[in-house]
């Protein structure tokens, strides 16, 4: 299922978001995979505890895996634990899979993870296929930024002072 930008729907539990992904990269395109985890993994991140800072995806043949997104040990789970960082499979339609690969060595896009959450009980992640961006640009969209956010200031003044007083009387 191909899940556009914005599109979360009221029963979304977020558990973790890589909020440098939109800063380091362009996206252009985001997807919505299921992941292969364990039961106390799932546990684990019921409780909220996930850390998205260094993972990735990546492509290996005709499958998708998430590579390095941190999961720690569920404290009352199973004594002989599992590797936090381990690859985590990824579940795609074969023909969403085969457009990925196509996409990533034509154009040299990366699979970037954006946001992991539980929908209708079931844990999800949101995969953005983007470009990396280089520094000069990450300090132009920050100028942008900048610049809108004295514009609505500005504006936001203007309304204020424009605003009929009440008259008493």
């Amino acid at each position: 299922m191909t899940a556009q930008g914005g599109d979360r729907t009221p029963g979304d539990r977020l558990i973790a978001s890589n909020r440098r992904a939109r800063f380091d990269f362009t996206i252009e395109e985001s997807f919505e995979a299921g992941i292969v985890l364990t039961g106390s993994e799932v546990k684990s991140l019921r409780l909220g505890r996930a850390s998205m800072n260094e993972a990735f995806a990546q492509l290996e043949g005709e499958e998708v895996f998430l590579e390095n997104l941190h999961i720690p040990p569920y404290a009352q789970g199973n004594l002989r634990g599992y590797d936090p960082t381990r690859p985590r499979k990824l579940l795609l339609h074969k023909g969403e899979i085969r457009r990925l690969v196509g996409k990533t060595a034509e154009r040299g896009l990366t699979l970037v993870p954006m946001r992991l959450y539980f929908r209708r009980g079931l844990a999800k992640v949101e995969l953005g296929l983007g470009k990396g961006k280089a520094r000069f640009e990450k300090r132009q969209a920050l100028k942008e930024k900048e610049h809108s956010r004295e514009m609505e200031r500005a504006f936001a003044g203007r309304q204020r002072e424009r605003r009929p007083r009440e008259r008493r009387g």
